[in-house]
């Protein structure tokens, strides 16, 4: 084992691992798949076509991972999209992300998170090499009583709404296929992840703070925002993006000690009311800004007000905390999106600058 746990430890372990991404085209997939490759690990991606724009699109990762289409709600239309393959370590983040979409539709919601995970882990069992697997759920999927505290690894799983319900679901069934299928100590081993709300340059989804502030430059129309005073745990993406890759590293070195659930949440100082970090990007933003109104409308589906996480278990387990105030993640995202704006064609060097800033951090603090 590195005496030191680096970006160095990681690309040790995952140099040269054949390794399948289920959601690479989105937000967190890309940006794990950009640093999968930049660790000398082989990707093969599986998702429904990217959108545009998209992360995927703008920093070109067609050119560097295998990307296959597939949609995960199908048994045969998943098993058709990596046929043949073999695999080190499956990490699977294809999802339907979004709460209040979840709301339009929520059976596909259902579909896709929790038949969709389903599907991911019952083709993973089959793999001959296989030593891992890492679920991406969400904080959300916690039984959600407006505490104060983080949630712990070990408290109830839950949902209020269709989203939350499908994560809490989504646990559920990883937990069983890890009794089930994933239960020798010598074989592969299944972890589950959950993050707080997560930030970061290329994330264009609908009905997402900063994206809509991002929108709101391109369009003049201010962001509606329905609840400023709710409070959640913001991070930059490269900070779970991390605490994933650092994971996976253990579940192949090491094995059955790092199986079960983990929380990869911001420090207290980054869980702040949704006004707070509007305000934050805004001030940040050069040139034309972003601006927003505070409008809440007659039968707005409900959210919750107060959500944290504990990483107690990631920091003490796997030397894992958060390197980014929520100050500099602000700063980071606003400036991929500004050099976006300016310089498309260079994005793709400008994000592999900052994952080699982030990396160099990590280095100071390791």
């Amino acid at each position: 084992m590195a005496a030191i746990v680096d970006e160095g430890y990681l690309s040790e372990i995952l140099r040269g691992r054949r390794i399948l991404v289920t959601g690479h085209t989105g937000f967190k997939g890309g940006w794990l798949s950009l640093w999968l490759r930049r660790l000398g690990a082989t990707v093969v991606g599986v998702a429904l076509p990217p959108t545009a724009p998209s992360f995927c699109k703008a920093v070109g990762l067609e050119d560097l991972v295998d990307g296959r289409i597939g949609d995960i709600r199908s048994e045969s239309a998943f098993g058709r999209s990596i046929e043949g393959q073999d695999f080190d370590l499956v990490i699977h983040l294809a999802a339907q992300a979004v709460v209040r979409a979840s709301f339009e539709a929520p059976v596909d919601t259902y579909l896709t998170n929790v038949v969709g995970t389903a599907v991911v882990l019952d083709a993973a069992r089959r793999i001959p090499s296989l030593r891992g697997v890492v679920v991406v759920t969400s904080d959300k999927c916690y039984e959600n009583r407006e505490w104060v505290w983080g949630y712990r690894e070990n408290d109830p799983m839950g949902g209020r709404d269709p989203y939350s319900s499908s994560k809490g679901c989504a646990e559920l069934v990883a937990a069983a296929f890890r009794s089930s299928f994933f239960n020798d100590p010598a074989g592969p081993q299944l972890s589950t992840v959950r993050a707080g709300n997560v930030i970061g340059g290329g994330d264009w989804g609908a009905d997402r703070l900063i994206p809509d502030l991002v929108r709101s430059v391109e369009t003049g129309v201010p962001v509606r925002l329905r609840n400023p005073k709710s409070v959640r745990p913001w991070q930059h993406v490269l900070e779970p993006v991390r605490g994933y890759l650092l994971l996976a590293a253990r579940l192949l070195e090491a094995g059955a000690r790092y199986a079960g659930g983990w929380n990869f949440g911001p420090d207290t100082g980054a869980t702040v009311e949704v006004g707070t970090l509007a305000d934050m990007v805004i001030s940040k933003w050069s040139g034309r800004r972003p601006h927003y109104v505070v409008e809440r409308r007659d039968n707005e589906p409900p959210e919750s007000v107060v959500l944290r996480l504990d990483s107690t278990k990631s920091g003490v387990e796997l030397n894992w905390k958060p390197l980014l105030r929520l100050d500099d993640a602000v700063a980071m995202t606003v400036a991929w999106y500004q050099k976006y704006q300016q310089d498309p064609a260079r994005i793709r060097s400008f994000s592999q600058h900052q994952i080699d800033d982030y990396a160099a951090a990590w280095a100071r603090g390791a």
